[in-house]
């Protein structure tokens, strides 16, 4: 998958034209952002937490191997196999292995965004395993052949007829659309046979725990707790950055996610993890085994672009982004999307094969604001654009229009001279106020560009200072 600057334009003008989409996606992300708000203005000294949780997260990336073997020495000892992966390819062979040996054939998978990243699905089905998403919003995609919209609400963008066409194609019985008990009770009468029959359950992780070799799932539906108990392999797979030092550190963080992401106090689900069923369990898997994913992250060590990896995955950049409120999640062509999307697909997969992402953004800081951890998106994005122009991925276009306006900004009677000739020049374009261009001239497509003021800042400075 690529998101060049023309086929990242062409999938944002789709989402933009679609009325009941971008009613959708403002539904959505609204709820987000307004519960967001609500349950932190009742959080004591919530902005103190993310301060802190900021501070944790800086200083177990700077020693992230230490943490990771203090990991794997306890869920070793917990009676977990812990894998290390280098790349996607190492981590899709890692679980077909496995399902080969355990003579699996049917895999259910809870959500997750490392899975998507790896695109295991399709090493699953090609080693003859049939994997199936249980999270709702995931199985819908699936039936539709899609990827993720959303970081935490994949689905976002189906209407409630979509999902019941969806689910009359699966099943072959009429379902009405305007009755969601009646299509959840389909999704869970359908999907429950998968469970019990699945050899092996498949999730991410939202925390690794090193103090205890554990891993934390979060998740608003039970398929979780499913997944990760029915099957008789548990195999989970985990960026190399998601580790938390100690149950203090994992508290902080947890304190912060489901606020940052629905505007909880707590997931629905939050599911611990440490090793497979011991005697006297009434549930749990033989055997749990989790892949720590690198895919690129340990690269960032030491770079301009570390302070990413603190990420905990909540989604407040995209609930609050401009872009992503219009342009709609498939437009990135990744699992991440949104801010957070535009800076860490360039970085794990190549700002040359996503060269759009990083111009993806107004630059208007409303991301960082909102990030549990203060995580600063606008500079990194200033710093890809930066590594596009010194790897020559710019368009000539671009890049002579960028250096002709450096040039004219670097010299103040140039700079002069040119605005009081477009001043004198937009005359006959004027209406209202507006530029009226061309639609082939008109660099913004389809609005309008204001039209210059009487007189410009430098003038009104220079009246004011007079006075």
């Amino acid at each position: 998958m690529t998101a060049s600057t023309g086929e990242f334009r062409r999938e944002a003008a789709v989402a933009v034209a679609d009325a009941h989409l971008q009613a959708a996606l403002e539904t959505a992300t609204g709820r987000f952002r307004t519960a967001r708000e609500i349950v932190l203005a009742e959080l004591p000294d919530a902005d103190r937490l993310r301060d802190h949780l900021k501070a944790v997260r800086a200083a177990t990336i700077a020693n992230l191997a230490g943490y990771l073997e203090q990991f794997e020495q306890n869920a070793t000892a917990a009676g977990a196999h812990v894998h290390w992966a280098r790349d996607a390819a190492e981590a899709s062979a890692i679980v077909t292995r496995l399902a080969r040996e355990r003579g699996v054939t049917l895999a259910a998978k809870s959500k997750s965004m490392a899975t998507e990243e790896i695109h295991l699905n399709d090493a699953l089905l090609a080693a003859g395993v049939t994997p199936v998403e249980t999270d709702l919003g995931e199985w819908i995609l699936q039936l539709a052949g899609e990827p993720p919209y959303h970081i935490i609400a994949p689905a976002i963008h189906k209407t409630r007829d979509q999902v019941a066409a969806l689910f009359v194609q699966e099943t072959g019985a009429p379902l009405p659309d305007d009755n969601i008990p009646t299509l959840t009770a389909t999704a869970r009468r359908e999907l429950r046979q998968r469970f019990l029959d699945a050899g092996m359950g498949i999730s991410g992780g939202n925390i690794a725990v090193a103090e205890t070799g554990s891993i934390v799932l979060v998740t608003n539906e039970g398929n979780g707790r499913m997944v990760t108990s029915l099957p008789p392999v548990h195999v989970a797979v985990i960026g190399i950055e998601k580790v938390a030092p100690t149950w203090n550190d994992a508290a902080a963080w947890l304190a912060l996610l489901a606020r940052s992401a629905t505007g909880q106090p707590l997931s629905i689900y939050t599911t611990v993890i440490t090793g497979p069923a011991r005697a006297g369990d009434p549930d749990g898997p033989e055997e749990v085994h989790v892949i720590l994913l690198d895919n690129g992250r340990s690269r960032l060590l030491d770079t301009a672009y570390e302070e990413i990896l603190q990420c905990i995955r909540c989604g407040a950049c995209l609930n609050i982004c401009p872009v992503y409120r219009e342009a709609g999640g498939h437009a990135y062509a990744s699992p991440y999307s949104g801010p957070i999307g535009a800076v860490i697909t360039p970085l794990l997969f190549g700002v040359e094969n996503y060269p759009a992402l990083p111009h993806a953004s107004t630059l208007c800081g409303a991301c960082q604001d909102v990030c549990p951890v203060r995580i600063d998106l606008p500079r990194m994005l200033l710093e890809l654009r930066a590594e596009e122009v010194r790897h020559g991925l710019a368009s000539t276009t671009e890049s002579l229009l960028e250096k002709g306006a450096a040039f004219v900004l670097a010299h103040e009677r140039l700079l002069r001279l040119g605005r009081g000739a477009l001043a004198l020049g937009q005359k006959p374009l004027v209406r209202n106020g507006q530029i009226r261009l061309p639609a082939a001239l008109n660099p913004a497509r389809e609005r309008d560009l204001p039209s210059f003021a009487p007189r410009s800042f430098h003038q009104l400075w220079e009246e004011l200072q007079d006075e």
